[in-house]
C-alpha cells in the first residue's frame, strides 16, 4: 500500500503569465492523480498538494524541472490518504490575499523589502542576546493561534490576512515599532509579506522565521519556544510535532482543553471554531 505525504512550499519571483502556469500545475497534478490547493499569482506560486509518495515525488520533480522553481523549499509530511477533498489551482492578484497587490514588489531573490531571515537556531540566539525585547508577532489568523503559537505571542484580532493592514495602519502596533519583531506563520509565505508591509509602516528590526513553524517544529519539536498544535489546511485540520506537544486550544462550546479545529457549525459550515470530540 502506498503512503500518502503531503507538501508545502512556495516561491516568490515574477510571473509574466500566471494562466499558463495554471494549466501546466493542473496538468501535472491530474496526470498524477494529486488533490490540494494551488494559487498562481504574477508574484509567484503558493502549493499544497497531497497523494501517494511516488505521485508526489513526480509532481516535486516535475515542479523544479521550470527554472524559477528549481529551489523550492519543500516541506513534507504524513498524510491520511484523503486529506484534500479535491484540488484546486487557481490564478489570483497575490500570493496571500493581503489586499496590498500594488505595493509588493517581487524580483527573481523573493519579496523586495521583506524583513531578515532567522533559522530557527538564529531565532534563539536572538531571543538569548535580547531576551523580552523579542517580540513574536503571529502572521496567522487567530483561529490558527489559539491551538499553539510561540511563548508570549503577539496574537492579532484578525479573521483573516485582510484585517492586518488595517490594524496595522490604526496605529494599535506602534508600540512595537522599535522592538525586534519575529513574525512567523505556518510555512513562512505570509510573512514573507507581512514583513515588507510592516517595514514599509516603519517597523525598524522586522525579521521572519525561515521556513515558518513547520521548519521550527522539525528543529525544536516541542522541546523549545513552540507551545500546542499546528493548523494545517487539510483535513487533519491540526498536527503535532512530538508525542508530549502542550494543549493549550479551549473548547468554544464548552471551554475544555483540546487541539481539535472543526468547520462549524456543521462539517460544511465556512467558519471555522475550536471544539473538542464531545461538542463536535
Amino acid at each position: 500500500m502506498a503512503t500518502p505525504k503531503i507538501v508545502l512550499f512556495y516561491v516568490f519571483t515574477p510571473l509574466s503569465d500566471p494562466e499558463a502556469i495554471r494549466l501546466w500545475q493542473l496538468a501535472v497534478c491530474r496526470s498524477h492523480g494529486l488533490r490540494g490547493r494551488i494559487i498562481v499569482s504574477p508574484h509567484g506560486i503558493n502549493a499544497t498538494v497531497g497523494g501517494d509518495i511516488g505521485a508526489v515525488k513526480r509532481y516535486v520533480r516535475a515542479t523544479r524541472e521550470y527554472l524559477p522553481f528549481k529551489h523550492a523549499d519543500i516541506k513534507w509530511s504524513d498524510g491520511a490518504g484523503d486529506d484534500f477533498p479535491k484540488l484546486s489551482v487557481k490564478v489570483r492578484p497575490e500570493l496571500v490575499t493581503f489586499g496590498a497587490p500594488g505595493e509588493v514588489e517581487v524580483n527573481a531573490d523573493g519579496v523586495v523589502g521583506s524583513g531578515r531571515r532567522l533559522t530557527p537556531e538564529q531565532v534563539h540566539e536572538l531571543v538569548d542576546e535580547r531576551g523580552d525585547e523579542v517580540v513574536f508577532f503571529d502572521g496567522r489568523n487567530r483561529i490558527e493561534a489559539q491551538i499553539g503559537q510561540f511563548r508570549n505571542a503577539v496574537v492579532p484580532a484578525v479573521d483573516t490576512t485582510r484585517d492586518f493592514l488595517p490594524l496595522i495602519d490604526s496605529g494599535a502596533l506602534d508600540h512595537l515599532k522599535n522592538r525586534p519583531v519575529v513574525t512567523y506563520c505556518t510555512g513562512g509565505v505570509r510573512c514573507e509579506v507581512l514583513s515588507a508591509l510592516l517595514r514599509n509602516r516603519g517597523f525598524s528590526q522586522v525579521y521572519q522565521l525561515d521556513g515558518g513553524i513547520v521548519r521550527y517544529g522539525e528543529r525544536y519539536g516541542d522541546d523549545g519556544l513552540w507551545r500546542g498544535s499546528l493548523y494545517v489546511f487539510d483535513r487533519r485540520m491540526s498536527v503535532d510535532f512530538s508525542d508530549h506537544a502542550a494543549v493549550i486550544g479551549r473548547c468554544s462550546e464548552c471551554g475544555a482543553p483540546t487541539n481539535r479545529v472543526r468547520n462549524h457549525p456543521d462539517s460544511s459550515g465556512r467558519e471555522l471554531a475550536v471544539l473538542c470530540p464531545e461538542c463536535r
